[in-house]
Formats: C-alpha cells, structure tokens, sequence
C-alpha cells in the first residue's frame, strides 16, 4: 500500500469518525471487541508504561443497567450492545497528566477502531462524575483503579449524517486554534 493510500485512509477514518448514541440490537461480535481493545492497547504512553486497563460490559449484564442509572445518558448506555469501561491502573502510572493524556490517546484508538469496522460508539466522560458509585457498582476498587471514561458501542442504528468530514458535527477554523500563523 502507498503512503498516499495510507495517508488517505488515516484521514478519511478521522474525519469521518462521528460519536453515535443509538444502536440496534444486533450484538457486537467478541472477535470485533478485542480487535477494538487492541487498538487501545497499541496507544502511545510515557515511558511505555500503558497504565489502561479495561472492563467490557455486555449487553444484558446487570452491571449495564447499574452504569446507566449512574449518568445523565443512560438511554445511551442502555441501548448500547457493548461498554467499554477505561480505567487507569494506579500502580503503572507515574504522571498523572501523561498517563491521563495516555489514556485519551486509547480511548480515541478504540473510537477510530470502533468506526473501521464499521460500528459506532460514543465517549461517554460525564460518568467520571460519579467514579466512587460506578467503581462500586463494578465492584473494583478506587485505591487500585482510577475511572477514566465509558465507550457505548453496537451497531448504528442510523447512519452517519455525512461521511464527507462535514456533517453532524463543526470545528472552527485551523486558524482561529493557531497562536501563530503557519
């Protein structure tokens, strides 16, 4: 493959990627989650120290229905087929800002993957919010994780709004986010 066809498909993948919070009910199959949790696994960390750690709740588990009394978007977390609970392992960190960046760095892996295999799914970070009640309803403890976030995924149940980078979803201009011009 070329670098131009690399380069194409890296961007076409970034800008195409939206979050999407409505799913069927068809299920996401195991082989799909774990190309999707390898994906985070492959992310960049200081010191290659990949603080992340995950729990994958599946549809129908009576911890999905506890996370989503947990967040202000527990229809979302409800109709997901799949939750991907990101956490950092307090023992492999050693940077709280890096391992933090580290851990947005996963979850975006994870996001990009969810999109290219043609699945849909949504950060959900409000939910850190409630961290001490979601590490109890998982029954884990805060001495040992840190919660990070929570990834709704399935199977769109519609599709995107425009698959050209411009619909659903704005950005300002590059150069209104530049200190500098280029």
């Amino acid at each position: 493959m070329s670098k131009r066809n690399v380069e194409m498909n890296i961007f076409q993948a970034l800008l195409e990627r939206r979050s999407v919070r409505k799913f069927t009910d068809q299920p996401v199959d195991v082989e799909d989650l774990r190309r999707i949790l390898e994906a985070g696994r492959w992310a960049p960390s200081g010191k290659n120290n990949q603080p992340w750690r995950f729990l994958v709740v599946r549809a129908e588990d009576s911890r999905q229905t506890a996370l989503a009394g947990l967040t202000k978007y527990g229809h979302i977390v409800r109709d997901a087929q799949a939750l991907i609970v990101v956490f950092l392992h307090k023992q492999a960190m050693y940077h709280e800002g890096k391992d933090h960046q580290a851990a947005g760095a996963c979850i975006q892996n994870m996001l990009l993957a969810i999109h290219g295999l043609g699945l849909g799914g949504v950060w959900l970070g409000e939910i850190i919010s409630q961290e001490d009640q979601v590490m109890e309803a998982l029954q884990l403890g805060t001495e040992e994780y840190r919660l990070m976030a929570v990834i709704a995924l399935g199977h769109p149940a519609q599709p995107s709004s425009r698959l050209d980078g411009t619909g659903g979803s704005s950005r300002r201009p590059l150069e209104e986010l530049l200190l500098e011009a280029l």
